[in-house]
């Protein structure tokens, strides 16, 4: 008879070397936003947020210079991205906020990283940091960063056509809900997995003073890294112009390409940092388990002291290529989609995930003791 604890070692050795290693590989900066000019190649979205049902108004490159939502720190040439938190909101309106796109978009073999030493958080506030290609659904979309209200870790997925499945993954973050990555699915949660630290997201992440977000988007497959501040790798601390993926370890967050053919369902991507109010994840059906009141009444509506935390802090965006190569398509490329996110074009703004927060990983364990099971028998 096969004891309870063998067959639980036999199940998470399945687990353990079912995956594929993530392949190591180098890369060479080709852009970067920081300091002075860190807003000058991105899209202010300048309407108000048609996109996930947000209570705000995404502001003009003009009115969020004058209004101060989205400027440079002069005394530590951060960039500030921010929610309104000075106006009064009267009944039916909005309040102002913040969502920019890059310029330029890159392809399948870039890898790009935000050093963020704060994000939004608090009831009512929704943050993401992601991408999505000109077209979506069919370009794809990848989540690196996103939650919302008193949540305290950060959860991250893929939005595609249908036939993009995540598995298989060699990472260190908890499966949720859903491996159909597809927008046509499960409405449109996406391929999610949660990053188990509570200083990811949140309180926690301010608190620690953030840290590095590392995303790369390679033919073999998607990767997501969360640094910690006082776990940064010398090489993205140290600004070096060469980065080698082999010094990150295991990522948060891997969807390899045997289960999603990435330069299949991924198309060159525009980045993009947003954050809205309420919508229809943050004042969905968790809001009650995180937060007091009606979602507009009690939060967006009033003075805004509220949304004091409701701000990235950004020390820099760098975009690599795999090296010896440029994978930067600018607006002006010939057969490069638009950069403009202006029009009212279908995008899940970070997709609707709402829908399977609640599950774990528990369901991979259960096929890997049943992979025991009969192995044993």
């Amino acid at each position: 008879m096969v004891s309870t604890h063998s067959i639980m070692a036999t199940a998470l050795a399945c687990l353990a070397f079912s995956v594929a290693p993530v392949t190591a590989t180098t890369y060479s900066m080709v852009k970067e936003y920081y300091g002075s000019t860190f807003f000058d190649e991105w899209t202010f979205y300048n309407n108000y947020d048609n996109l996930t049902n947000g209570d705000v108004v995404y502001v003009s490159a003009q009115n969020a210079t004058t209004d101060q939502l989205a400027y440079v720190d002069t005394s530590t040439n951060h960039a500030i991205i921010k929610v309104d938190n000075t106006s009064t909101v009267v009944w039916d309106n909005k309040r102002n906020s913040v969502r920019i796109s890059s310029d330029d978009t890159f392809g399948v073999g870039s890898l790009w990283v935000a050093d963020i030493y704060h994000a939004p958080y608090g009831c009512s506030v929704w943050p993401a940091w992601w991408s999505q290609a000109a077209v979506w659904p069919q370009g794809g979309e990848i989540d690196t960063f996103e939650g919302i209200n008193t949540n305290t870790q950060n959860q991250m997925s893929l939005h595609t056509e249908t036939g993009c499945t995540a598995i298989s993954q060699n990472q260190t973050s908890t499966l949720v809900a859903s491996t159909n990555c597809s927008y046509a699915a499960n409405e449109d949660q996406g391929c999610i997995v949660t990053d188990p630290s509570t200083g990811s997201y949140g309180a926690g992440f301010a608190s620690s003073g953030g840290g590095a977000f590392v995303t790369e988007m390679a033919s073999t497959g998607i990767n997501i890294w969360f640094f910690a501040r006082s776990a940064i790798p010398s090489s993205l601390s140290s600004n070096e112009s060469s980065i080698d993926t082999s010094a990150f370890g295991i990522p948060v967050g891997n969807w390899p390409s045997t289960g999603c053919n990435i330069t299949e369902f991924f198309e060159p991507q525009n980045l993009i940092f947003d954050i809205t109010l309420c919508g229809d994840w943050a004042d969905g059906a968790t809001w009650n388990s995180t937060c007091s009141g009606i979602c507009y009444n009690n939060w967006v509506m009033g003075n805004g002291t509220d949304y004091d935390n409701a701000y990235f802090e950004v020390g820099y965006v760098r975009v690599f290529s795999t090296e010896g190569t440029n994978t930067v398509v600018s607006p002006t490329t010939t057969g490069s989609g638009s950069s403009s996110t202006t029009s009212t074009q279908s995008s899940s703004s970070a997709g609707l995930p709402y829908g399977g927060y609640w599950m774990s990983a528990t369901l991979l364990v259960v096929v890997g003791l049943f992979s025991a099971l009969f192995t044993l028998a």
